[in-house]
């Protein structure tokens, strides 16, 4: 098969994809914000915002409209500083899960402490796949391999910057990074709205980066439920996702998939206003 018949056959998939991005993923009802009318005053930084502020990265509705999310790991997000507050959506994981995510706008830095096993979400030279933080496969009987570790996670903590690619290579320099172990993350092919020139469509939003990062770490330590549909499966329509049971509750069946709930609430929106197909945000290359 030629390299134009493979990119003609990826673009095909896509496009089957894109008609319905999250329909295999466990995020809750987002409707209820359309009966939220007008906007609220922020308590802390007293500015009027809608759904949540996100200079003070709080919700200014009432807590039921908006799910909480448990992590498994801490998360800490540098954030350029001539990255826009409101068009950032690393904002939404600090709304969704206030215990787990903190913010930095560098020059502002994370301390770390050396109890930690932090890991660094960044393409560089010597980044390993999330595979290498575990132990090697073990081969059962019946031919299944799987990885082995003792309901532990190998990290504590993910560190990821939010910024665009140039911005983000200018953070990435700062010597408080240079010791932390890099991860590259499965290719994944991006749904955000907003369009960077020339960049490829499997560079993520933040909040889908930080969203994948926890899936793949979570899967590779406890295994996906057996009928759960991850994203590169979701083209084929007739699968089904799974809910957990107390079996496998340790397995990943959704946990962190509410991660995505403004981003999906965004984003339908934005569909709603425009069409898909017009958007040059989803004209990028997919390789």
């Amino acid at each position: 098969m030629s390299c134009q018949e493979i990119l003609s056959e990826l673009e095909a998939k896509q496009r089957i994809i894109d008609r319905n991005p999250f329909k295999m993923l466990k995020i809750a009802d987002a409707q209820i914000l359309d009966t939220i009318e007008g906007r609220e005053m922020c308590e802390t930084c007293k500015k009027s915002r809608k759904f949540f502020c996100y200079t003070c990265c709080a919700p200014v509705i009432d807590q039921k409209y908006i799910p909480r999310v448990k992590l498994p790991i801490k998360i800490d997000i540098i954030k350029h500083a001539r990255e826009i507050d409101g068009k950032s959506t690393a904002i939404h994981a600090a709304v969704l899960a206030p215990e787990d995510v903190r913010i930095y706008t560098y020059p502002d830095f994370p301390k770390f402490s050396e109890d930690e096993r932090i890991v660094l979400i960044f393409p560089s030279e010597t980044a390993r796949s999330i595979d290498s933080l575990f132990p090697a496969e073990v081969v059962t009987a019946n031919g299944i391999s799987h990885q082995k570790i003792n309901n532990e996670l190998p990290v504590t903590k993910a560190v990821f910057i939010d910024s665009t690619w140039h911005q983000t290579k200018s953070i990435y320099k700062d010597p408080r990074l240079r010791d932390l172990k890099c991860i590259i993350l499965k290719s994944r092919i991006s749904q955000f709205w907003r369009h960077q020139k020339k960049s490829p469509r499997w560079y993520l939003a933040t909040i889908e980066a930080i969203h994948q990062f926890l899936v793949e770490l979570h899967t590779c330590a406890f295994g996906i439920v057996d009928n759960y549909v991850t994203l590169e499966d979701s083209a084929n329509q007739n699968l089904a996702v799974s809910k957990c049971t107390e079996d496998n509750q340790q397995k990943y069946c959704g946990q962190y998939d509410n991660l995505l709930y403004f981003f999906k609430y965004m984003y339908d929106k934005i569909h709603i206003i425009y069409d898909h197909d017009k958007l040059w945000a989803y004209k990028r290359p997919l390789i």
